[in-house]
């Protein structure tokens, strides 16, 4: 399968939600159903507010594969929107098979004691996502310049992210989704390194 017809089954793969948080639960011997979390855990918090940043990086990452014919940089988006897609659809499983809404009225981060903090500005609603005007310039930035500007915005992002997931691995208690989070943070911390090697590689550093 060539990296084209890759990134159109990737869409595909996250239809399978459910299906995908049921079949990594039974395989994995852990349940998230047996016993559901309430809709104020840090269980469903960060199932909710994951999904919405792990969405971005999705956009992102299509963004990018159109403003860029550098191999690298396209095979690292593709990979993350793979990554990302899949475990969003897991969450957003988790939360159906718990019988929890996707979305809550509590502000964002309130699961980790942070939902105090000022609201996020130009869409930018957790640590490390992209305002608004940010994801609407690099959908019009080309080449190397819109490389940079990934590499930098999607750094900042997941930085955000393992902070996030740091505080799941703390706090959570279903088995299965402290593992996705501790996963989460081991690759993230990885794909920020081989994004500074990339920024330099391209006269930039991270923002």
């Amino acid at each position: 399968m060539g990296q084209n017809a890759g990134w159109i089954a990737g869409g595909a793969a996250a239809v399978l939600v459910a299906a995908g948080a049921v079949t990594y639960a039974v395989a994995d011997g852990d349940d998230p159903a047996a016993k559901a979390p309430t809709a104020d855990s840090a269980d469903a918090g960060f199932a909710r507010d994951m999904s919405v940043h792990h969405q971005q990086a999705v956009e992102m990452s299509y963004i990018v594969r159109d403003r860029t014919d550098d191999e690298d940089v396209r095979r690292l988006a593709y990979d993350i929107a793979q990554t990302q897609a899949n475990q969003r659809g897991m969450m957003l499983g988790w939360l159906d098979l718990w019988g929890l809404p996707k979305v809550s009225s509590d502000a964002p981060m309130t699961w980790m004691g942070m939902g105090d903090m000022p609201a996020g500005e130009d869409g930018a609603l957790m640590p490390g996502m992209a305002t608004d005007t940010e994801m609407k310039k690099l959908g019009e930035l080309n080449g190397k310049q819109a490389e940079i500007f990934f590499l930098q915005l999607m750094t900042a992002h997941h930085k955000g992210g393992v902070h996030m997931a740091e505080g799941c691995v703390a706090k959570c208690t279903v088995g299965a989704e402290k593992r996705l989070a501790q996963g989460m943070v081991q690759g993230q911390e990885s794909e920020i390194q081989l994004m500074a090697d990339m920024l330099a590689e391209r006269g930039a550093e991270p923002r």
